[in-house]
């Protein structure tokens, strides 16, 4: 197979593909082989009626067209890759020859990745933020071990103080009319957390187990029943139980209870320890973040807003996965976020640019550098998949090729290498 590409507009590219005859031939006689078990032919049975007869009854022009249109994808994949060309959308697609015996030749428009133009990416100067841990930050990961492993107890008697969880029946209404989410039995709340409305906790506070008492509150303007959402709403709600988180003393007993350590002083050290490795992570990715951010910046690249479209669209499919998962529809999502999606795809748009052009010019620097990824680079990072999802090696790798990802672990693993490079040449302060 032949292929050469010509630049014709600034993110067009035409390439003129050549597909050899003996390759051509093989096409047609496999939609023959496809075609004939499919088709009825008076006299013969399906499948078996010679190529000259099936010919006369499909039509010979059409089955030279059915070969072509199965050969042009495979051939024109096999263009890019022989080309280098990377396409961001569907190729038109125009046939210039195509006779039996001779090679099939087709053009092929296709609107491209932009051109780049890099600035300076080597020698950037970034700040590294400070790795510091203190007294206090220890304190808190004690206080989160001691929330975390705390004690539930019933209280017989005592009121709702804020951290309790308490049981609750309540019955809701607007001008005296019950409403969607107006009703529930049995609800445990965690008074503090904003349940429902911000101030309905609030109110919850001094009442005592078997109380019953009426609760007014406005709703919030982007409560999911627009019928009723920014009106005034009336709960009777009654307390049927108290529960309070009993908290450990902090000693050498609460170390072990929690740990793997004997005393108090070994679990903060270790604690102190996990905040300075996460801390120095924090640090090392506000580092990249920076260099990158700073190569981008002084790049230029015109990004086609078709480009953009499709960044946004996949972003906006992104933020609806979770709400699809949980079987809501996606008119159900932009009604209960009260959002539009033309407004949520705006505002997702400078992102995209964004994200869009930290791409492109990391790819430029890869090719700029010869970066490569190596086989070993890429069976590395396909052992940390198959290690994440518990799966094996090779099977992995079948899905990912299967799926037509593996080109995208790729690419994220060559954008890596020239993030590396990006750091490993800056002056970091």
């Amino acid at each position: 197979m032949k292929a050469t590409a010509e630049k014709v507009a600034k993110n067009t590219v035409v390439l003129e593909i050549e597909v050899e005859s003996e390759r051509f031939k093989e096409a047609v006689d496999k939609k023959y082989r496809e075609l004939v078990r499919k088709v009825n032919i008076p006299g013969f049975r399906r499948g078996k009626a010679p190529r000259i007869i099936f010919e006369r009854y499909y039509g010979k022009e059409a089955l030279l067209n059915e070969a072509v249109e199965a050969l042009i994808p495979e051939a024109y994949l096999d263009a890019l890759k022989e080309t280098g060309v990377e396409p961001i959308a569907t190729p038109d697609v125009e046939i210039t020859q195509m006779e039996e015996g001779k090679p099939v030749v087709f053009k092929a428009t296709v609107e491209v990745k932009p051109e780049v133009t890099l600035g300076a990416y080597k020698g950037l100067e970034v700040e590294k933020p400070p790795v510091e841990v203190t007294d206090e930050d220890v304190d808190q990961e004690i206080e989160r071990l001691r929330q975390r492993y705390a004690r539930l107890v019933t209280l017989d008697e005592g009121v709702v103080a804020k951290g309790d969880i308490v049981t609750i029946d309540y019955e809701g209404t607007v001008d005296g009319k019950p409403f969607k989410g107006s009703q529930a039995t049995d609800r445990s709340v965690e008074v503090g957390l904003g349940f429902l409305v911000e101030d309905f906790d609030e109110q919850l506070l001094g009442m005592t187990v078997n109380e019953t008492k009426e609760i007014t509150t406005r709703l919030p303007d982007d409560y999911h029943d627009k019928d009723v959402a920014g009106k005034e709403a009336v709960f009777r709600v009654t307390v049927k139980c108290i529960r309070r988180k009993e908290l450990a003393e902090v000693d050498d007993d609460f170390a072990k209870d929690v740990s793997e350590f004997d005393t108090l002083d070994e679990l903060r050290a270790d604690l102190r320890h996990k905040l300075e490795i996460a801390a120095e992570k924090r640090a090392e990715a506000a580092v990249r973040e920076a260099v990158v951010e700073k190569a981008a910046a002084a790049a230029e690249v015109e990004i086609p807003e078709r480009m953009i479209d499709a960044r946004v669209e996949s972003m906006t499919q992104e933020m609806l996965r979770p709400a699809l998962q949980q079987g809501l529809a996606p008119e159900d999502y932009f009604r209960l976020t009260n959002t539009k999606p033309d407004e949520l795809k705006e505002k997702l748009r400078p992102e995209a640019e964004r994200s869009l052009k930290r791409e492109l010019v990391l790819d430029a620097i890869a090719r700029a550098e010869g970066l490569e990824v190596s086989e070993e680079d890429l069976t590395g990072e396909l052992k940390r998949i198959a290690e994440f999802y518990r799966q094996d090696l090779d099977r992995v790798r079948e899905v990912l090729t299967e799926r037509g990802e593996l080109d995208g672990v790729k690419r994220r693993l060559l954008r890596n290498k020239a993030v590396d490079l990006l750091v490993e040449h800056a002056q970091i302060k």
